[in-house]
């Protein structure tokens, strides 16, 4: 645990974690040598061609690899800016909860199951989708389930809690993707993301049953378990494991019942946490 310290009503804090800053600087790296590859006026070279995901080339011609490197392009600076600003300031705060290596895993599912569902909706097209967009989904999926009352400025000006701010947003890509006219947007990798992102958060790869609580329980559990040891009687027992189990179940609380709900020992045991990492 890094620089903690108990929120207010709103989400947003100035925090990167590790995970997340490689993936912004992955993303910004790519799409400069996406612009250095660009070929002509229309950007749709060899380079796109090849790691962007193109429906009609990606089971056809089994290009699969696809699937994960559309990821990582994307169709000008302001897509760029976008996805990677919602990348930082709701993945930072999934990741602390959750750790690097469930956080990464969830990102590529979500971002692949982004990529499965345009595939199948636009089957045969040659015109290839670029973007982090479905992974992005899927982070705000998770966002919602983690911290579902706390507060989001839609467009930097409107209060509204997480739950609802992820349900407006997915609405909005299910009108679009029904939409007969094509906006160049591919919403049904936005859906995809979220959808792909909640079945692994029920289940799926992970074949655990239940709620987001229970994954993440799981997790925690199957990471301490490499912790335990065998004391002897005759030695001091080790408080290092106690203490981490004991900031674990705060940050389940907290996850249910959000930050006002913990009491001041509860912030004192996270403040102490905190400073020891």
């Amino acid at each position: 645990m890094r620089s903690w310290r108990p929120a207010s009503g709103y989400g947003f804090q100035f925090y990167t974690s590790p995970t997340v800053k490689a993936l912004l600087a992955i993303n910004i790296t790519v799409f400069i040598i996406q612009k250095l590859m660009a070929s002509g006026t229309s950007g749709l070279g060899p380079f796109l061609q090849t790691f962007g995901l193109v429906p009609a080339k990606v089971i056809t011609q089994l290009h699969i690899w696809q699937f994960a490197t559309y990821m990582f392009l994307h169709g000008g600076y302001i897509h760029l800016l976008f996805n990677m600003f919602a990348v930082w300031m709701f993945g930072s705060e999934v990741e602390r909860v959750w750790g690097r290596r469930l956080f990464l895993s969830y990102y590529f599912v979500a971002g692949i199951g982004g990529g499965i569902t345009h595939t199948i909706t636009a089957w045969g097209s040659p015109i290839p989708l670029v973007g982090a967009s479905g992974a992005v989904f899927g982070i705000l999926l998770a966002y919602a389930l983690l911290f579902p009352d706390r507060k989001i400025l839609l467009y930097f000006i409107f209060p509204i809690k997480a739950k609802y701010f992820v349900l407006i947003f997915g609405l909005l890509s299910l009108m679009a993707a029904a939409q007969p006219q094509e906006d160049g947007i591919g919403h049904y990798a936005h859906l995809g993301g979220m959808l792909f992102g909640y079945l692994y958060l029920k289940g799926g790869s992970l074949r655990l049953p239940g709620s987001l609580q229970e994954v993440r329980s799981a997790w925690r559990r199957q990471r301490n378990r490499s912790k335990f040891r065998i004391v002897r009687p005759d030695e001091k027992p080790d408080h290092k494991l106690a203490d981490e189990e004991r900031v674990n179940e705060i940050l389940e609380k907290i996850s249910r019942e959000g930050l006002n709900s913990l009491t001041e020992e509860e912030q004192e045991i996270l403040r102490r946490a905190s400073r020891k990492h």
